[in-house]
């Protein structure tokens, strides 16, 4: 009789302890793991070693050598000198510490005593330490594993160093975190901790924050409401994201794409990807839509129907501000938005906003005085986008298409690119009725066309602002309904942008020929007339 066995899904560390071994099979010497998680990942890395028949002991400054279990290993060994030379010791084959074996040294604060001037001497020691160890007897094997915030490897090492990019907690490992969470628990509250529903709930919740975070996250749920609340952990995540810099999290849009006035040919390409992300959809064979870019004039939707997509998909919108991500050193740019991206990446499925995406990279495409800072984040960008594998949906917006570059709109980055037009007359009216629902006005009263033949060339935001402009006449006048007569009188003062940026919206125009997908359809507009004359028959 035989046994049929249960083949697991490795989680996303798992696989990349996997390589780990590999590597340290292979003798590679050193390690270089990019990570801010040191507990979690030096947890996978004690695995990885094992499974390489290597013992694993960490080094700090503040503690020196010691065992994994926190022991002390050796005395007097907080100076990285004096550590790397005790390695090489036991490479040699010198018992230096104790018998000699096979160890993995996992390296917490080196990165700092190798780089610059001042680390100089360090660095040539960990160089020559490089060149040394793959030589070595198997028996005297040892290996360097450096854990580092940061992948700027100095240059001197990049030759010998293997870069290792360590990924955040996927859906799985959030799941056993909140499992131990709960089992820590007293066992009268273990029962009630995750309702039915809440576990799942909880987890995707935790999606895309570090070990840590999701257990502080659990902690303070547990401590809040005796349960693990959903809600709360959601609450939590999205102060830690904005913690994080560039990155901020926006609450759904109320009524979603309803809430956007016209775009019938957008809108109705949004809705039909809705459910490209589903596991049918995947066991079909449908390929999940990368995005889009909005080119268009300013006022016309474009931000707005962004905050709308994530509240019509029922996922998270987050909007990444690029211009924040930058640095004044060039390298710095591209690694901060490398890092915002990766987080992006462990969100699993969510809408990501770059806003006027132009003015963060004008300077790669107008040959900017910014010491190469908009080319490193342009580079980023299109690396990102191309070799990207989450589910992840981009939209952009833009305000000027003269200075997008064009490998940012070749296809490929994004699945279409739609030009947003000033609205027609059916649209201006069905952006008033959005603006005046949005404001808990009625529509009674307002004859919507009259307003509409008035705004002739307007942006929407420029119409869906006549609303509180009509409502504090209104409100003046007794607290009376807004009018037709309030939203016109309220229109003579605008001066619209299409006078004021003619030549710039024709140009705009000019550029969407054969260019971009209308987002508008090109129905004939008829003017609505009232009959009272004979009718007569032929």
């Amino acid at each position: 009789m035989t046994t049929k066995t249960t083949k697991t899904t490795p989680t996303r560390g798992q696989e990349v302890a996997a390589d780990v071994s590999a590597l340290l099979r292979a003798r590679n010497p050193l390690l270089w793991v990019v990570t801010r998680e040191e507990a979690r990942v030096e947890a996978l890395l004690v695995e990885a070693a094992a499974a390489a028949a290597y013992v694993a002991r960490t080094w700090d400054i503040a503690q020196g050598a010691r065992q994994i279990d926190g022991s002390l290993f050796v005395a007097d060994r907080e100076d990285p000198g004096a550590m790397l030379a005790l390695i090489r010791d036991r490479a040699e084959g010198k018992a230096t510490g104790g018998p000699i074996d096979r160890c993995a040294w996992i390296m917490r604060d080196l990165p700092v005593w190798v780089s610059g001037n001042g680390g100089a001497v360090s660095c040539r020691a960990l160089r020559n330490l490089a060149r040394f160890l793959p030589g070595v007897k198997r028996d005297n094997a040892q290996a360097v594993i450096v854990l580092s915030p940061s992948n700027e490897v100095p240059p001197e090492l990049a030759n010998h160093a293997t870069v290792i990019d360590w990924p955040l907690p996927d859906r799985k490992e959030i799941a056993s975190l909140l499992d131990a969470a709960i089992e820590r628990l007293p066992e009268d509250m273990r029962e009630g901790a995750a309702p039915n529903g809440a576990r799942d709930a909880a987890v995707d919740a935790a999606v895309g924050l570090s070990g840590e975070e999701a257990q502080a996250c659990y902690a303070r749920s547990l401590v809040t409401s005796r349960k693990i609340d959903a809600a709360l952990v959601a609450k939590e995540k999205k102060r830690v994201i904005a913690s994080q810099g560039g990155l901020e999290w926006y609450d759904p849009l109320p009524g979603g794409l309803d809430a956007v006035g016209g775009l019938d040919v957008l809108k109705a390409w949004l809705r039909k990807r809705a459910n490209a992300y589903s596991a049918s959809a995947r066991a079909y064979g449908v390929v999940a839509p990368k995005g889009c870019m909005l080119v268009g004039i300013p006022g016309c939707g474009k931000s707005l129907t962004a905050k709308a997509i994530s509240t019509s998909w029922n996922v998270p919108l987050i909007k990444v501000d690029l211009n924040a991500l930058k640095s004044k050193f060039v390298g710095d740019s591209e690694q901060n938005i490398r890092r915002a991206f990766k987080l992006i990446e462990a969100l699993g499925r969510c809408v990501v906003w770059l806003d006027e995406i132009e003015k963060a990279i004008s300077g790669a495409v107008n040959g900017g005085s910014d010491g190469g800072v908009s080319t490193d984040a342009l580079g980023a960008i299109l690396t990102w986008m191309q070799e990207r594998t989450s589910e992840a949906f981009v939209i952009a917006t833009a305000n000027q298409i003269k200075d997008l570059p064009p490998e940012l709109l070749r296809k490929g980055r994004f699945d279409e690119v739609f030009f947003v037009n000033l609205p027609n007359a059916a649209e201006r009216e069905a952006i008033l009725a959005a603006a005046l629902k949005s404001h808990q006005r009625p529509l009674d009263g307002v004859d919507l066309a009259a307003v509409s033949a008035v705004t002739a060339d307007w942006t929407g935001s420029e119409i869906a602002a006549l609303v509180p402009e009509a409502m504090l006449a209104g409100f003046e006048d007794g607290a009376r309904p807004i009018t037709t007569a309030d939203l016109v009188a309220a229109s003579r003062d605008v001066t619209p942008l299409s006078r004021t940026m003619a030549d710039k919206i024709k140009d705009l125009r000019d550029w969407a020929k054969g260019n971009a997908r209308a987002a508008t359809s090109e129905t004939a507009e008829v003017a609505k007339v009232r009959d009272d004359g004979r009718n007569i028959d032929f």
